[in-house]
């Protein structure tokens, strides 16, 4: 899968990021980017789809998928991903505070195959930071949902000098400056019939 197949220009320069002079059909331009870009592909009860596209610098701060499946696919650029799991404690139940393994915590380059995080394992917890334009899918089943337990929280990473490769992981609130701006996707429709997908140009 290209960024051109969800309907993103990753080539053209142009003022305006939601289009292309140079394409005939209108697409996301990704180089004119200047905030973190949701591209919202579809959502429903099993799955949510849809593309983030980075500004060279651009942030989204560490964050978790409970009781998710998460499948990410870095369609260009690069990025540097860090990714944590959460460290089972006997008789702890506490997610505002915990030890956490490191997973990840390495610079990423399209292409490259996607990758999958689990409920438990895989790094759930995960932060991404772009250092040059990118944009990354994701496929998230079930989506958040806040009515079903699935809320999104973010969270500070603290190392353990005595203990390399585990943080203390603190949940934060939602970070002042995190802004994510909203474009429309503009690649082919997707049509469910049932449980099956059909893409359609």
């Amino acid at each position: 899968m290209e960024a051109i197949d969800v309907g993103i220009d990753e080539f053209s320069l142009h003022q305006s990021p939601f289009s292309s002079p140079k394409i005939t059909k209108g697409l996301v331009c990704g180089q004119a980017v200047s905030e973190i870009t949701y591209i919202h592909i579809r959502e429903c009860d099993n799955f949510s789809m849809g593309v983030f596209c980075f500004p060279a610098g651009g942030t989204f701060p560490l964050h978790d998928h409970p009781n998710m499946t998460v499948l990410s696919k870095l369609l260009y650029g690069s990025v540097h991903v860090k990714a944590y799991d959460w460290v089972k404690v006997e008789n702890s139940s506490c997610r505002t505070i915990g030890l956490a393994g490191i997973v990840t915590n390495s610079i990423f380059n399209a292409p490259r195959e996607p990758s999958i995080l689990f409920p438990r394992s895989g790094g759930n917890i995960h932060s991404f930071t772009a250092l040059t334009p990118c944009a990354i899918l994701d496929v998230l089943a079930p989506p958040y949902s806040e009515e079903f337990g699935r809320p999104s929280t973010y969270f500070y990473d603290m190392p353990i000098p005595t203990l390399p490769g585990y943080v203390i992981l603190e949940e934060r609130d939602l970070p002042d400056d995190l802004v994510v701006t909203r474009a429309p996707y503009l690649g082919p429709s997707i049509v469910a019939a049932g449980d099956e997908l059909m893409t359609c140009s």
